[in-house]
């Protein structure tokens, strides 16, 4: 019988690099690799002249149905004339979004503007890779926490404001952040039998709480001084806590708040237990909600043209009911380019999308971005590629080109803002008399 045992052991060994290879090679055809393009100097310049026109060449109103904005643009004057009150900025989107180089543009263009507010909501730790925020330094010190959420919404939908938590049942698991601001807030689940947390400022203890008590939303407030601090929240014992994020703040400016999800469809905030989601916007109590979406249903085969506008009205409508007083931004899906017989086409499905996106808001009563268009229009991603302002899957961009189109928004909210402040200081006889121009 030795034989039988030599045997079995050499197949045994022979069988165990084959299946890892088999293995690390599935894993590998998952990871699509995209080569670089190459294109000569002049069809690059071509590319590049074409996309800065494109983006210079701004609608007299880019923002369609840019008076559901007026709200938001009343609280933005009120700025400019010293109002102290804090400014709050919600945005919900994909990976565009997630990587926060085309939100943290922005953020630092209006912050530039009307006053630095802080980071307001952002994700505690690192709940995803690729996630990020510029504006904080976020992450864990230890790794038993667990996240729950993301792209699919799996579990009980009890994410908080964004969409994801973290949990964890064992005693001395810390997550931290760093930030600027001189409040803080942390949103956590409260739960029967919840564990307690110590909340550390700057290294010293400043006070712990238990997360126990009737299911539904938590909150952990502190005040402390103007300045960076590194806060850090740790558990004392071996039960439940459930963490949905940080917010810190001043007391004045404006915070742009950017939750995106990589590969995450518009349909994933309904997944979300609806009233947790309410309460929590409600409590940042946003000027403005910006959505985000998109570029992941249009290669998503399920959705048709009635089945989209359904959905994204009915998600309209939620956000609404959330935070009533609150202007509603809609950034239609930029430009995609799918890979076919060898040749980079236009993803047609991406038309049915923008249609369908732009049909909700205008029942809904909600602004509408097409950023497709301010590209350059369908098959302009290719120009963006060519002009190393967008990634070889011509799906994402670099991050030079999430900063031109990030300006290119932020020049465009400018420019109704400026319509809305000419009316707004303007004389009533002269609208009477319509000198004034078009109303937006």
């Amino acid at each position: 019988m030795g034989w039988l045992r030599r045997w079995t052991a050499l197949l045994l060994l022979m069988a165990v690099p084959w299946v890892s290879v088999a293995a690390a090679k599935k894993r590998r055809a998952r990871r699509v690799h995209y080569p670089a393009v190459r294109v000569s100097a002049k069809a690059r310049a071509a590319a590049v002249d074409r996309v800065s026109k494109s983006l210079a060449a701004a609608a007299e109103h880019p923002i369609e149905r840019s008076g559901v904005l007026v709200p938001f643009f009343e609280l933005l004057y009120r700025k400019t004339l010293g109002e102290s009150q804090t400014l709050h900025i919600l945005h919900f989107g994909d990976s565009h979004t997630a990587a926060d180089a085309w939100t943290g543009r922005l953020r630092a263009s209006l912050q530039q503007r009307f006053g630095d507010g802080g980071a307001g909501f952002s994700f505690p730790g690192r709940p995803f890779k690729g996630y990020r925020r510029f504006d904080v330094q976020a992450g864990g010190a230890s790794q038993r926490w667990e996240a729950e959420g993301l792209r699919t919404g799996a579990g009980d939908g009890l994410f908080g404001l964004g969409g994801i938590s973290i949990s964890t049942d064992r005693k001395d698991q810390s997550v931290f952040v760093e930030a600027d601001g001189e409040y803080l807030e942390v949103f956590y689940l409260q739960q029967p039998g919840g564990g307690g947390i110590a909340l550390y400022e700057d290294g010293q203890r400043a006070r712990e709480i238990s997360t126990a008590g009737e299911l539904g939303p938590g909150y952990l407030t502190h005040q402390t001084s103007a300045g960076v601090h590194r806060f850090e929240i740790r558990t004392l014992d071996r039960a439940p806590v459930r963490l949905f994020g940080w917010v810190t703040e001043r007391a004045q400016g404006v915070t742009y708040e950017s939750m995106g999800i990589n590969g995450a469809e518009a349909v994933l905030i309904l997944r979300w237990n609806e009233a947790m989601l309410a309460s929590y916007i409600e409590r940042r109590n946003p000027a403005l909600i910006v959505l985000a979406y998109g570029t992941n249903e249009a290669g998503d085969s399920q959705w048709t043209a009635e089945s989209y506008r359904e959905m994204f009205g009915t998600l309209l409508e939620r956000l609404r009911r959330a935070s009533p007083v609150a202007s509603i931004l809609v950034l239609g899906p930029p430009d995609r380019l799918l890979r076919s017989k060898g040749r980079w086409a236009p993803l047609d499905k991406l038309d049915t999308i923008v249609s369908a996106q732009r049909e909700a808001c205008r029942t809904s009563g909600c602004a509408y971005w097409d950023t497709r268009a301010r590209m350059g229009g369908k098959g302009s991603m290719r120009d963006w590629v060519y002009a190393e302002l967008a990634q070889p899957d011509y799906v994402h961009f670099t991050s030079a080109g999430y900063r031109r189109l990030a300006d290119a928004l932020f020049q465009d909210i400018i420019q109704e803002f400026q319509v809305f402040i000419k009316y707004r200081t303007a004389p009533p006889e002269q609208i009477t008399n319509g000198e004034t121009s078009q109303n937006p």
